[in-house]
């Protein structure tokens, strides 16, 4: 794993774990579904492209990490 890509990682699992403590364990089970959402369609945009299936999932799981980042 990269050492750019542990950032986001941890500030998403921060914010589950602050939404399940604060909130309701339910808003951290919404926020992972629109990780989970977000991961599956870049993955099928990129499948759909003629990427392999390696290629698609490092490609995805950085699209989404990358841009969840953006307001930072």
């Amino acid at each position: 794993m990269l050492r750019g890509s542990l950032l986001p990682i941890l500030v998403w699992t921060g914010v589950a774990c602050f939404a399940y403590f604060v909130y309701n364990p339910l808003v951290a089970v919404v926020l992972g579904g629109l990780f989970a959402l977000s991961f599956i369609v870049g993955f099928g945009l990129r499948r759909r492209a003629r990427h392999s299936v390696r290629c698609s999932v490092y490609s995805a799981l950085g699209g989404v990490l990358d841009k969840s980042m953006a307001g930072f």
